[in-house]
């Protein structure tokens, strides 16, 4: 018997509630145990909380989590958001805060730990952007 796996795609919509990003990270952890992929989470938590931290904290509105299947073993966490300016963490590597600063590291620590990332502004009805990180089974 032939059996299927059923695919990793999941969007999880969030208000803005400063519980928020604690959901969406237990619906990261709930999915990926349940695509037998627990080795992802603890990298791709860390990667969900400051995209979701990030949406929080600046932007005013709405805001969801999307999980994906990228490739074989590969998941891609994306954090939509109603705001279309990409952060200057994602648009221009290498800017790092002053020393003493104590924001603006977040999306730094996603690009050191993300086997690979991106963003986008998005058009038509929905606008906003995409901010997204993928991780790998070591």
């Amino acid at each position: 018997m032939v059996t299927v796996s059923p695919s990793l795609a999941y969007t999880l919509h969030l208000p803005r509630d400063p519980r928020a990003p604690g959901i969406g990270r237990a619906t990261l952890r709930t999915v990926l145990a349940a695509h037998d992929l627990t080795q992802l989470i603890p990298t791709a938590e860390l990667l969900a909380a400051e995209l979701l931290a990030n949406a929080h904290l600046h932007t005013d509105g709405p805001y969801a989590l999307r999980l994906r299947a990228a490739e074989s073993g590969r998941v891609r966490i994306g954090v939509w958001d109603s705001d279309p300016t990409v952060p200057r963490g994602f648009d221009a590597p290498g800017a790092v805060p002053p020393d003493m600063s104590e924001n603006g590291r977040g999306l730094n620590l996603v690009r050191a730990c993300a086997d690979t990332w991106g963003a986008y502004a998005l058009g038509g009805d929905r606008g906003g952007k995409l901010l997204w990180a993928e991780c790998q089974r070591g």
